[in-house]
């Protein structure tokens, strides 16, 4: 409830206007019936927008269902993340009966830093973050429930449940689809010299999760072939998507450059060494561990205090996302030494996901819903204590979800991951077209957008076909209006077209009214050759109306 409650309040003080464009509108030619990857190019995979379209043609086009829909997901996403913490914590004796008290610590934070907490709109990358929570939790439930014929289900099930955040969003489902294919067939190897009867391998835990992925896998295959073709789906969402904004890897081992983990990561480490020494049981040794553990944190409340700016807070906070990875990871290898199990290969594979995630934009740009998976790390950290040092545990779990509470509070509500739009300090503004009722953001934005609806319902005709640049308003889905150009959010990773590409696109369907808009919300005008474009624009089309935001140009 806390999580959702915070998802309506962020959504109720700001509108990314260039994000709902593209989400709303795209979702609402899919509501109408139009075709992704077959009748217009769609980078992402097709499950977002398939939530949001069923959404409009159960409910209509109403922007406080997409929001609805925001805070019931993040509010989904922290209860699993409290099922699994709280799981992956009982596995060992040793917090015993304060498994429950921990586990509330580590969600905690979760309330401001959900999935759908810092960004609040629906996007893909938060969808794809919940769908692997889920995939994660039956593979957690897998490692621990005892043998049956439930668990052998319960196998076949989370296969199928690894498959879908491959088709939320691309770069993260599919890490993640390959290293559990991975250690499905590691585990599977590794059985073979105890059972050596093919139907006992083929009944065995991993050969039924491996099961569930192909099935999974030719299910999805089979309604794309059937609907808008494997080959242009193929095309637009690996191809396509991988030329515009697949960065190198050197790239994303940059999160690891940073100044701090020279102090941060030896402090940590040494406090987790510390917990494994023969006298953690003394209460000097227990309070050294706990300070040195929580030196990175506490570090992070002080500066806090002193610093007021809030790109360098923000900086300072997820500074401590590369130390975590680290520990994560370096925890994870020594537990596997122990052998290879389920339980010891999941932190693997959320590992991978969060690497993959950060693919798209880095630690800046993409941790925005990954906080579930971070909190879900560091109870594997610390669920890796042995039991003399549950003191130490508990006081760091307690530390480290004071300082994301509190920091990652002040992230979330400083809006400080939306800084690439405008957000003047000033009262949110409310839109009043119908669908957008509930829509609210500082500035004229809305004020604008709503006078281009009411003069477009005026003077231009149903069935003429325009073109928005750069596209940033949900006009379609505001107007109820059918698309009739491919593309409605021009930017390079949305946009096929050149600028003289697009001008021959436009006269072959006869598109009669560009709208330009001026007044942008986006900090920069991402749209490939503007200037080319607007060159064509005026020498092609004459100017009709200038409005307040918005310039209309007809053809001549």
């Amino acid at each position: 409830m806390g999580t959702a409650g915070f998802a309506c309040w962020q959504n109720s003080r700001v509108a990314v206007l260039w994000d709902l464009g593209y989400l709303l509108d795209t979702s609402w030619r899919i509501a109408l019936g139009q075709m992704p990857y077959r009748d217009f190019p769609l980078a992402h995979p097709p499950l977002t927008f398939l939530v949001q379209a069923g959404l409009m043609r159960l409910a209509g086009p109403h922007y406080m269902v997409a929001v609805t829909y925001a805070a019931l997901a993040g509010g989904l996403g922290t209860v699993l993340t409290w099922r699994m913490v709280l799981c992956v914590l009982r596995v060992t004796a040793l917090f015993d009966s304060a498994s429950w008290l921990v586990a509330l610590l580590l969600s905690t934070p979760l309330t401001v830093l959900g999935i759908y907490c810092v960004y609040p709109h629906p996007i893909y990358d938060c969808d794809c973050t919940l769908a692997i929570l889920l995939a994660v939790l039956t593979l957690i439930r897998l490692a621990t429930q005892s043998s049956g014929s439930s668990k052998r289900r319960l196998a076949v099930a989370a296969g199928a449940a690894i498959v879908l955040p491959l088709f939320f969003k691309q770069n993260i489902g599919l890490p993640f689809l390959a290293i559990a294919a991975t250690g499905m067939l590691v585990m599977l190897i590794r059985e073979w010299p105890r059972t050596r009867s093919a139907r006992a391998m083929l009944r065995s835990e991993p050969a039924l999760v491996l099961a569930g992925m192909a099935a999974a896998l030719a299910i999805a295959l089979a309604i794309t072939a059937s609907t808008a073709g494997v080959g242009n789906y193929l095309h637009w969402t690996v191809r396509f998507a991988a030329q515009r904004r697949l960065p190198g890897l050197s790239q994303m081992l940059s999160i690891y450059n940073q100044p701090s983990l020279a102090w941060m990561l030896p402090c940590f480490g040494a406090g987790l060494l510390l917990c494994h020494a023969r006298f953690i049981a003394r209460l000097w040794a227990r309070i050294a561990a706990c300070c040195l553990i929580a030196a990175p944190f506490a570090g992070s409340l002080i500066f806090l205090v002193f610093d007021d700016v809030g790109d360098e807070r923000a900086d300072n906070l997820l500074a401590l996302w590369p130390l975590l990875l680290l520990a994560a990871t370096l925890v994870a290898l020594f537990e596997l030494r122990r052998g290879v199990t389920l339980g010891r290969l999941i932190p693997f594979f959320v590992l991978t996901a969060i690497h993959g995630t950060l693919l798209s934009q880095q630690l800046w740009g993409s941790t925005y819903a990954l906080w579930p998976l971070l909190m879900l790390l560091v109870a594997g950290i610390l669920r890796a204590l042995p039991p003399p040092a549950r003191p130490v545990a508990i006081g760091s779990a307690a530390i480290i979800s004071a300082t994301f509470l509190v920091c990652g509070g002040l992230y979330a509500a400083s809006l400080e991951r939306l800084s690439y739009i405008q957000i003047p300090d000033a009262p949110p503004q409310r839109s009043s077209v119908p669908a957008l009722r509930g829509m609210a953001t500082p500035g004229p934005f809305l004020a604008n957008f709503d006078e281009l609806v009411q003069y477009a319902a005026r003077e231009i005709p149903l069935t003429d076909a325009l073109l928005l640049l750069p596209g940033e308003d949900p006009f379609y889905f505001a107007t109820g209006r059918t698309p009739q150009f491919p593309v409605t959010l021009f930017d390079p990773a949305t946009d096929p077209y050149s600028a003289s590409q697009l001008l021959a696109e436009t006269r072959r369907r006869n598109v009669r009214w560009i709208i330009v808009k001026r007044a942008l919300q986006i900090n920069e005008n991402p749209m490939p050759e503007s200037v080319q474009a607007m060159q064509w624009v005026e020498l092609n089309f004459e100017l009709y109306q200038r409005l307040q935001g918005y310039d209309v140009y007809r053809s001549r």
